[in-house]
This record gives C-alpha cells, structure tokens and sequence, in this order.
C-alpha cells in the first residue's frame, strides 16, 4: 500500500535519510520510533506530499483516503462550534453533501414539473449514497467521539476558540477518525491527553479497520495498537515484527549477535596484522603475505544497531527516614476564587513508601491536589498534615519552562543546594542526570526539552527527599529517558505521589491509585490495571442494573445523603484518630529502639572480630547477649503495634470506600 523504494533526503550537509526502502501493507499497524529528530515526522510529510524527496520513488494508491493528527493543531473557522467542527463532513463525504445542497436548491428554483422529477431522482441517489457512508449518522457518531474524550454534553455548542489547545486537540482527533480514513497517520496524538482520553484513543484505533502509522512516545499506545515497528536512526530504516516489547526484545537480540560476530572479524583482523609483520621480511613467506592482505582488506566490520538508550542511568539518592504516615489530608476544600470550589471534603493518607498515582481528566484538579500536598496552596478548609520529618522534593509541571536561560546546569544544582554541596557533589548527581563534561556548562536556553525536565529532577535531589512529588514528569522526555525514569522511581526507597499521562509510566510505578471524582476523590488500593477492571467491572455492573453510571450531572444519591454520608466518615474517623496516633508513635519510637540496637550489636561484633588489646570479652560478649534478647522481644512488640496500626488503617479505608 505504501512503498518507500530508495529514498535519500537531506538537508544541507545533514543526510535525514541515505537510500531507505520499506513496505507497508494494506491493514498494517506500525509504530514508528527512534530519536527525536531522526526523521520519523519527515517520513509523514513524504506520506502527504508536503516535501519530496531527493532521490528514490514512494508508491501510495491514488484514491487512497488519508487522515492525519499532527503535533499542531488543525485550523477551524472564527465562531465554529464543537459540534460542528468536528461532525463537518470530509473527503468523499463532504463531495457528496455539497453536491445534495446543490440539487436542493436546483429543485427549489426549478418550475418545469419533469426538470423537478429528474433532479429529485438525482437527490434520492445521492442521499442514499450519503446514508451509505454515514453522513446522516455523522452528528450522533461526533456526539458520541466528543463524549468518549471527556467533553460535556453542553461544551458542544461553545465555540473552538474558547477552548484550551489541549481540548482543541481532542476535537481534531475525533474529526479524523470520524472522517473514515483508509489510512491513518498518528504523530504524538497522545500529546496533552490525559489517562481516559488516551484509554478511549486505543480503545477507538483497535477497532479502527484501516492502516495505522503511528509516531509516539507512549510505549502504552505502542504495544496495544502496533502490531510492527519501524526504527528510523542515523539515516537507516530498521523493520521489525511484532510491538514496541517485541522490538526492543529483538533489537537486543540482534545487537547481541552483531557484537558477537564483531568479536569475531576483530580478533581475525588482529591474527592477520601479526603474521602480516610478522612475516613480511621474509622472502620465503611473500605469496602468504599477499594472501593476508588480500585477506584483512575483504574483511568487513558488521553493523552493529547504535544505542538508542538515554545516556546515563538517573540514580535516585536514599532518602531520609521518616514516619510511617507521610501525609494526612483531613477534610480539604480548596478554592482559588472563594467561590467555587476545585476539591470538597477531601480525605484520604499516604503511607510511607507508598506509590500513589492520581489519574482524571483534564482540570479535575490533580495539580492542585499535589500542590496543596507539596505546600504551595493551603487548603481553604480542612488540613493537609505532614508526617514526622517529612521532606518534599516537589516537581512542577511548569518547572521546565521558567529555568533561567542564562544559567548553566552547574550553577542551576549550586544554588538549590545553597552552597552546601561541594563542586564534586554537584559534577557526581548531574551526571548521575545524564550533564556530565561540558554539557554541565551549556546555558539553559540551548537545552532541550527533556533536558530541562531532568535538571529539574537534578535539581531536586541534591538535598534528597523522602516525599517525591511528580507533575507529568514524562513530559518531552523520549522513551528511552521514560524508561529510565521510570527505573528510578521504581527503586526509589521514599514516598512518591505522581500525575502522568503516560499510561505505561502509572502502570509500572503506581501501585495506589488516587481517582479524581469532582469534587472529591477515589482510592484505589492497587496498581492502575485493578483500577481499570474495577472501574469496568462497576460500569457494567450498572449497565445490567439499568442504571445510569455515577456521574457529576447523574448522581445515585441526593446531595443531602452525600453531606450525610461525609460526616459520618469525618465522626468515625475522629473516633479512631487517636488510637491511630498513638499506633503511629508507638511504632516509631520502637523502630528507633531497634535501629539504635542493631548499631551497638554491630560495634560489638566487629569489637570482639578484632585482635586481643585488653579487651573484657565476657562483659562484651554479656552485653551482646541483652542486645539480641531485647531486639528479639522488641521486635515481637514492634510487629504486634504495626498489625494493629495496620488493621486500624484497613477500618480508616473501609471508612473512605463507604
């Protein structure tokens, strides 16, 4: 369907592409990756006829009906509302719709009754062509795409321009799909989405029955829908079989066997240079010689696939002990006008070394709930308690954007630290970040994006926290430095609250979730895929029922049972808050015991390991004795307390989840 026969591209000295050929069959779904700037978004604009190239042919059906979302968004008309952006006709559709209005109004003015019999003969046929490409199902099928990615029912008549770029977005995604392309075009569509509009994207791209060429970061995206992957770097294209897990299973499989026979020719070569000296002097051994050298010239070096990995492995330093509640939110409401309120009797914990995700739609307020963690709001009611030295490490999704363009990494990490630490310190975490050498000393205003996201991160870890803080943290970083923040994260020993829209990113880090109910929230005490079937589960649970799924507009209950209901959880909390304290400094103070135990019995060992210097072995060895019976017996108390506080927060979240 697609045919990319010995294309070359350049620009100026720079060579994007050097003779690349690949196919793409009718119905393929192909992932399109490699490093930013390789030239995957060129790859589309051949497609499409925008540029050409310099050498080589690309075969594309004629007819081919294609539909394209590109990074930026698409062009609507001044006025133009939701409904009608999105559900106005395109391709062969929009032909067919002018051409009925054409004949209506030919009908209208027509006063020969046969003229008016023939011209309504036409309009019959074209309707009935209209009909069969669904242009009269069009407005329904827009209702419902715009519904699906999270637009409210009254939002469709409100025009384009009064959107934000993200729900701008949204629309020109639903207007593609919905315009039945045979061929799909995808750069970054998942680019300000957020967790149920890139849920209801795969959902529509599985079922979509045409070719797929999708350019994407979102490794989620990537393994449901792609069903191959082609690598563009360093001027080559590298078709593999199957996802993006099955390319980088088989790009490491093949790089393994390239090394390997790499191995192979070098130590051939280095055989042949030392008989080729070897020998070389000698009369006797001259046709041999010759033979060697024509040996070592036909010799040729196997192509080994480049690295694509993020340079540098991003180390998370320990973080600082802390108490076992990290933070407590008790009854919030927030307010940025007084007026209206963002958040409502908001009420839940995160315990140490927990992992929180928060997932919802755009404007829920997921970002204002990390700020009012992070301290930078404080609630309008309500408390927001940090846990016994607790320390923030906050990362603002905005950060990025507001470093100063005159400063160098170096002085960027020097400041946070507020002189504390030394030069060496600050060269070992930037490069633990991927800054080492001169690209410490580049100025902010020549950095990335994903550069600026991980200074940021740089930043934060110089005075290490044991509460982390992320606000899309994935933002312009490309899959191989998700990846790797990901790693980071994951066997990072602290506390972590994050908001991402990289679905693979939640799944593999979160393992609560937080849901944004407006105006108040959901826990969820498991990783993102037991929400996701819990959610499901309920909603078909409620569609058996008859009953319309719990919404904002549709609420199973009244609002005075919900006010009820609240209070109800805030009295049964408070009944049990301080048996929770308690617990909570009880198990703390024997946690101390036992670390300060562990200590001593270590010195001691390492004490009597030692050459005799007029040491008391028996008052050592006495004291080593009371040691490990007081650990022991301390040890049953500590697990005893930390049942019961246990058990007391499965009763705090029975509360919640009533």
């Amino acid at each position: 369907m697609i045919d990319f026969i010995g294309i070359s591209k350049s620009y100026g000295a720079r060579d994007i592409f050097k003779e690349i050929s690949f196919r793409i069959d009718k119905g393929d779904r192909v992932g399109i990756v490699g490093p930013n700037g390789a030239g995957k978004t060129t790859i589309f604009k051949m497609i499409l006829g925008e540029i050409s190239a310099d050498k080589g042919e690309i075969l594309i059906p004629k007819k081919a009906r294609i539909g394209v979302i590109r990074q930026q968004l698409d062009f609507f008309r001044e006025g133009e509302s939701l409904l009608e952006f999105t559900s106005a006709a395109t391709g062969e559709l929009e032909q067919t719709e002018k051409e009925i209005v054409s004949l209506e109004k030919e009908m209208e003015s027509c006063p020969d009754e046969a003229s008016r019999k023939r011209i309504l003969e036409k309009l019959g046929e074209k309707q009935s062509v209209f009909e069969a490409q669904g242009g009269y199902a069009m407005r329904h099928r827009a209702e419902a795409a715009l519904s699906g990615l999270g637009f409210p029912e009254e939002s469709f008549s409100h025009p384009m321009e009064s959107f934000s770029g993200g729900w701008q977005m949204r629309a020109c995604m639903a207007k593609t799909l919905l315009s039945d392309p045979e061929i799909l075009l995808l750069d970054e569509p998942s680019n300000y989405l957020d967790t149920p509009a890139v849920e209801w994207l795969r959902k529509s791209l599985k079922s979509f029955p045409g070719t797929i060429l999708l350019i994407s970061h979102d490794r989620f995206l990537l393994n449901s829908i792609t069903e191959n992957t082609l690598e563009i770097n360093n001027g080559n294209a590298t078709f593999y079989s199957g996802n993006y897990s099955k390319y980088i299973l088989e790009r490491e499989e093949r790089t393994r066997v390239a090394e390997a026979a790499q191995e192979n020719i070098d130590r051939r070569k280095e055989q042949l240079e030392r008989n080729i000296n070897r020998f070389r002097a000698k009369a006797t051994k001259a046709a041999q010689v010759k033979s060697w050298i024509k040996m070592l010239d036909k010799l040729e070096d196997t192509d080994v696939p480049d690295s694509l990995h993020f340079r540098g492995e991003i180390r998370i330093p320990e973080p600082p002990r802390c108490g076992t509640e990290v933070v407590r939110l008790e009854d919030v409401t927030f307010s940025y006008d007084g007026r209206k309120n963002i958040l409502e009797h908001v009420s839940f914990s995160v315990m140490r070394g927990d992992k929180v995700g928060f997932v919802g739609y755009n404007g829920m307020g997921k970002s204002t709930l990390l700020k009012l963690i992070a301290g930078v709001n404080s609630p309008t009611s309500g408390r927001c308690v940090l846990g016994h030295q607790v320390v923030i490490g906050y990362q603002a999704q905005e950060f990025g954007e507001l470093l100063p363009g005159n400063k160098t990494p170096i002085e960027i990490v020097r400041e946070a630290s507020m002189g504390k630490a030394e030069s060496k310190r600050v060269r070992e975490i930037l490069g633990a970040f991927g800054f080492s050498g001169e690209e410490a000393e580049k100025p902010c205003s020549v950095l990335s994006g994903g550069e600026k996201i991980r200074l940021c991160f740089a930043r934060i870890f110089v005075n290490p926290p044991n509460l982390l803080i992320l606000d899309e943290p994935t933002t312009h970083l490309d899959i191989a430095a998700r990846e790797a923040l990901q790693k980071a994260v994951l066997d990072y020993a602290g506390t972590v609250c994050l908001v991402s829209h990289d679905i693979e990113f939640l799944r593999a880090t979160a393992k609560t979730i937080i849901e944004m109910r407006p105006p108040s929230v959901r826990q969820h005490y498991g990783d993102y895929d037991y929400y996701r079937e819990r959610i499901g589960a309920e909603e078909a649970a409620k569609n058996a029922s008859g009953k319309q799924p719990e919404t904002e507009e549709n609420p199973d209950k009244s609002a005075g049972d919900s006010k009820e209901r609240r209070r109800e959880r805030a009295r049964k909390r408070q009944e049990l808050s301080k048996e929770k304290r308690d617990l909570e400094k009880k198990v703390a103070e024997l946690e101390e015991k036992i670390t300060s135990a562990e200590k001593e019995k270590e010195e001691i060992i390492l004490l009597l390991s030692q050459p005799a210097q007029d040491k008391n072995f028996s008052e050592a060895r006495k004291r080593l004795w009371d040691l490990e019976e007081f650990i022991e017996k301390t040890t049953q108390e500590w697990e005893k307390k930390a049942s019961q506080l246990e058990e007391l927060m499965v009763k705090y979240r029975e509360i919640h989840e009533d």
